[in-house]
């Protein structure tokens, strides 16, 4: 773990709202593309971390439609996923998924129910802001990747409202700016 890294994650039974996420604050590219993640290293064990302290996955039916089946983590992480949809009609049937249709706050209740003690991991912007308003967020973990992507889909996407205080997790003022340097990298063919 480098200095500047927080510290492993734990599985205690926290709602986390989890990205890895653009400089420029883009959790995914226009149609939910994740491939500018392709080639970016991560902390050595990181992955290992998440799998473990991990026990069930809430998500967005667009980001599903989007890669309908995927697992997160590679496929190293075996539980629950919950998709939350406002027509579970028409969901295809997928092994290891649940559709659900139920507000916010139901769809944590039965995550953080099928979690077992470990965390209910949120990959979906949307339903992370409506969770962050509603004070059923325990904790964001972003990862900056060193990209920009200019457009796609933003970790809080919120006009007209208002800002969101937060206090950072870890050593030090929890109001101070984290302070993040790159530099361009030459062109990749």
């Amino acid at each position: 773990m480098s200095a500047h890294d927080t510290q492993p994650q734990t599985a205690d039974g926290k709602v986390l709202w989890h990205f890895s996420m653009s400089l420029d604050g883009f959790v995914a590219g226009p149609h939910h593309a994740m491939d500018w993640l392709v080639g970016t290293p991560t902390r050595p064990g990181l992955i290992a971390e998440y799998t473990t302290t991990t026990g069930a996955v809430l998500a967005g039916r667009n980001g599903f439609d989007a890669m309908p089946g995927a697992r997160p983590y590679g496929d190293d992480w075996q539980g629950p996923i919950f998709i939350l949809t406002h027509h579970p009609q028409d969901a295809p049937p997928t092994p290891g998924i649940t559709f659900l249709s139920c507000d916010v706050a139901e769809a944590v209740r039965i995550g953080l129910d099928a979690a077992g003690g470990k965390n209910l991991e949120v990959f979906s912007p949307t339903i992370g802001r409506q969770l962050l308003a509603l004070g059923l967020i325990d904790e964001i973990d972003i990862h900056i990747s060193p990209v920009l992507l200019g457009d796609g889909i933003r970790l809080f996407d919120n006009p007209g409202g208002k800002p969101v205080a937060l206090h950072r997790v870890g050593a030090g003022d929890p109001l101070e700016e984290v302070n993040v340097r790159y530099r361009p990298a030459p062109a990749r063919h």
